[in-house]
């Protein structure tokens, strides 16, 4: 592609579970360039314990932006970022780490969490890290001393770029009173000051830029979860528009134009005015696949081919039911010990069939999370699939079919990135507001209708889906347990 040079393009930044993406999208939306780096996620801690080191993440972030070839593409006039959460990042007065982060798919802090509830009036993920950050002030006091700021994932990483402490929100965000938190033992001074998502944290710092290899002084604009980049960049507008974000944990998410009570889920404000985020969060629907393409079957085999097998294997796989619970489960469980169940297995079962059943299980788990959204009056008038799945057509038709609802495929699939891109794009005055923002920079390249003939055969399947977790936990539920007798710790 040759482009001019003198072309504005933004640089998205996107940290999520196992990789950074970093993207250059022009101001019409498209994308000029992609590249990723990837870090470990240690759960070899603590039983139920989840962490990253934020040092890996920068180094990713460095990896990534370097590997973009940036020469010739066009001039970056801004940087937007987003992050995976709700995570806490405890780093010293010049960013650097005092603690490994505390991921959100760590469980250590429901005490916290529950207290918290309590003394605030805020639940759930809008907490965001305050219960991971009490933790650390009461269990690793050293730590706690030495940490200058508490940050999110979208924090951090404006933190490194600029030096400045901000903590974006969205509108109508609600946010625990910091004197109720100070009072339960999290040092206010150690938030950062509220501002909003989309304007300017700062300019990108020198030390940075070198890292970089980009000019010093870029507007580094604030951000928010990836969850909410990908409600911007998959073109979300409207109450009944929904997505699927796709990546490693997996979800599913709505907008509506009133809050509403879901057994399962979370419903808060969302990133655009007037819009609520009805929405639901899985622990590892997008990374089962990979599993079984590499740990089960030693990476003998290509995704591209496995789908192949899987999309020639009957709708149903033959009877063969998966949970896909391989990091415990989320919405709408809520259970980090659950585990993930391969159901209905015989001699004539093989490969392609164990690939469609988790194929399938991604669906059913949205399927799942969307029933009590749907029965408490949410519409959804098309869903809008994200991420590595979705430039599959046949997983994108197995989301159609299971799900009952109409799949539409956006022509930039890295949809947290285009959000970070978007939110940029807006901090700069490129565009006067979010919605207008949207219009311009998101399309959708394909849209798929579910078919009849398959749900009869969907909805025995999501029966069984339902029926597995409440019928297995209570089988596994004490293998899972730590031994006391044994030095080997049973979580992994």
């Amino acid at each position: 592609m040759s482009v001019e040079d003198s072309q504005p393009v933004v640089l998205g930044l996107d940290l999520g579970t196992t990789e950074v993406k970093a993207g250059l999208i022009d101001l019409d939306g498209r994308l000029l360039g992609l590249a990723r780096s990837g870090y470990e996620l240690d759960v070899t801690g603590g039983h139920g314990w989840a962490e990253q080191d934020p040092g890996a993440w920068w180094s990713a972030v460095v990896s990534a932006v370097r590997g973009l070839h940036l020469h010739g593409v066009g001039e970056v006039v801004a940087i937007g970022v987003d992050g995976h959460g709700p995570t806490l990042a405890a780093v010293d007065a010049r960013g650097e780490a005092t603690r490994p982060a505390i991921t959100f798919l760590d469980a250590r802090a429901s005490e916290e969490t529950a207290e918290l509830e309590r003394t605030t009036g805020v639940r759930g993920w809008a907490l965001a890290g305050l219960p991971a950050a009490l933790w650390v002030e009461r269990h690793e006091p050293d730590t706690a001393d030495a940490t200058r700021w508490y940050l999110t994932t979208w924090e951090y990483l404006a933190f490194r770029l600029t030096g400045v402490a901000s903590g974006p929100l969205v509108p109508d965000q609600l946010v625990p009173d910091p004197g109720a938190v100070a009072a339960v033992g999290i040092p206010a001074a150690k938030l950062p000051p509220p501002s909003s998502t989309g304007q300017i944290v700062g300019g990108l710092a020198d030390a940075a830029a070198d890292a970089l290899g980009l000019r010093p002084g870029i507007p580094v604009i604030g951000g928010t979860v990836d969850a909410f980049a990908s409600y911007l960049g998959a073109g979300l507008l409207e109450p009944g528009d929904a997505f699927d974000p796709g990546g490693s944990a997996g979800g599913f998410g709505v907008y509506w134009d009133r809050p509403l009570d879901v057994p399962g889920g979370f419903v808060t404000p969302g990133p655009l005015a007037g819009r609520y985020s009805v929405g639901a969060a899985m622990a590892a629907t997008g990374r089962a696949l990979d599993w079984y393409r590499d740990d089960v079957l030693g990476g003998t085999i290509t995704t591209d081919a496995l789908l192949l097998e899987a999309a020639a294997t009957p709708p149903g796989a033959d009877g063969l039911v998966f949970l896909p619970y391989l990091a415990g489960e989320r919405s709408p469980i809520w259970d980090p010990e659950a585990r993930g169940v391969l159901a209905g297995l015989t001699l004539g079962h093989g490969r392609g069939h164990i690939a469609r059943a988790i194929v399938e299980a991604s669906a059913l788990a949205i399927r799942q999370v969307a029933a009590p959204m749907l029965a408490a009056g949410v519409r959804v008038t098309e869903m809008r699939v994200c991420g590595g799945p979705a430039r599959s057509t046949f997983w994108n038709g197995v989301k159609a079919d299971i799900t009952g609802f109409s799949v539409a495929v956006p022509a930039v699939l890295e949809t947290a990135v285009l959000g970070s891109a978007i939110l940029a794009a807006v901090g700069i005055g490129a565009y006067r507001d979010l919605p207008e923002a949207i219009a311009a920079m998101t399309r959708i390249a394909t849209r798929i209708e579910p078919r009849a003939e398959f749900a009869a055969t969907y909805d025995r399947a999501f029966a069984a889906y339902q029926a597995l977790y409440p019928a297995t936990a209570p089988i596994l539920r004490p293998l899972t347990a730590p031994d006391p007798s044994s030095g080997i710790r049973a979580w992994r």
